[in-house]
């Protein structure tokens, strides 16, 4: 290479790096590590923490007979999960510790960031609010609080529209795309200008379309529920203090100076207490005898319902899994947290890559059973 071509290639980087676009070239895609590259707020544990007991014996066999590339195979587990760029796998049954891996360097301590999963956090928090009495309801127009957006014709939208990825907003999820509106708002710093920019395409209520603009306005309208109080520090008070997180966390903001949470990802955490988020919905919303997340909020949010739009395996920003009751927060890089209350079974899966051969889902329910 030339020195030339070397001295243009430093100009666009620096020329570049103040700015979205410079960003998604200089980082190239998401990772699990970029709690690093953006600024933060915290959420701080308490100095009693909960933690879960360890099994002596596990029913988890080191291999197991999975379908992969179409052809029914024995393999061995553990070299399952790291192939698959697995960096943490944790079996939690029965509120005791049935398996637990880490891979890569990592281990319990390790900070991963969520992804997706914490659009299953943000509708904890709404459903928080909603006891509180700082939203009244999700049949609301997103407009009682945000009502700049009228001029967007928002004020068709309930909460419960966003909640369900059923806002008919216009969104392009591509994270791959620099100049898409994923990569935009995972990237940008003035998340309310992007969001600001967003149309309607579809009738709000006709139609499901996933999307983490959804999810981010659901970030806004709570945001200003909270009257000045950050997002995470409710999420610190309602959620991180009583469930004794062994650890504090971090969300991502949009840009250090009065930024907003990315409420539509980048909540940063490690496999313990992610699992405890999974133990709070296992138990409906109670924690060793408190009531913390109404128990009617967990139900609705983990039920298959197919009303005003929504699609049976999507409720309230939570997955759902089958018709059995099993449900899940997914994130990009298939981070997981699932919920089995029929077998009374959480799974956290933290990893690097979703992975090549994995169906995580179907091995999720195959463990559960076993």
């Amino acid at each position: 290479m030339t020195k030339k071509r070397i001295y243009i290639i430093l100009f666009l980087v620096f020329s570049l790096s103040s700015c979205k676009l410079g960003r998604f070239v200089y980082y190239n895609f998401a990772n699990i590590t970029d709690y690093k590259i953006f600024p933060y707020n915290e959420i701080s544990n308490d100095t009693v923490a909960f933690g879960f007991k360890r099994k002596t014996i596990s029913n988890i066999p080191d291999s197991i007979t999975l379908i992969i590339d179409g052809r029914v195979k024995n393999v061995s587990l553990e070299e399952h999960l790291s192939e698959n760029k697995t960096v943490a796998f944790l079996v939690i049954r029965d509120d005791s510790i049935e398996y637990e891996k880490y891979f890569s360097g990592y281990d319990e301590a390790s900070i991963v960031a969520s992804f997706s999963m914490a659009k299953s956090v943000t509708s904890i928090l709404i459903g928080c609010a909603i006891d509180d009495g700082l939203i009244k309801s999700t049949n609301e127009p997103v407009t009682n609080y945000l009502p700049e957006l009228k001029k967007n014709g928002f004020q068709k939208i309930t909460i419960q529209n966003l909640l369900n990825m059923t806002s008919g907003i216009e969104f392009n999820e591509s994270y791959v795309n620099p100049f898409g509106q994923a990569a935009s708002i995972y990237y940008g710093r003035n998340l309310k200008k992007i969001i600001g920019k967003l149309k309607l395409k579809y009738e709000p209520g006709t139609h499901f379309h996933y999307s983490s603009g959804d999810s981010q306005i659901l970030g806004f309208v709570l945001s200003a529920a909270l009257k000045g109080k950050s997002i995470s520090k409710y999420l610190q008070e309602k959620i991180w203090i009583p469930l004794g997180m062994e650890y504090d966390a971090t969300w991502s903001i949009d840009r250090k100076k009065d930024g907003i949470e990315k409420t539509f990802c980048c909540l940063n955490a490690r496999t313990h207490d992610f699992a405890k988020i999974g133990r709070l919905y296992l138990n409906n919303g109670n924690w060793n005898g408190k009531q913390i997340v109404p128990e009617n909020w967990v139900r609705e949010s983990t039920k298959v319902d197919t009303d005003n739009g929504s699609v049976w395996y999507y409720q309230n920003q939570w997955w759902i899994a089958s018709h059995n009751g099993d449900f899940f927060a997914e994130g990009i890089l298939g981070q997981f947290i699932y919920v089995n209350p029929g077998k009374n079974t959480i799974i956290v899966r933290l990893g690097k890559k979703y992975g090549k051969t994995a169906d995580w889902v179907s091995l999720f329910g195959k463990i559960a059973d076993m």
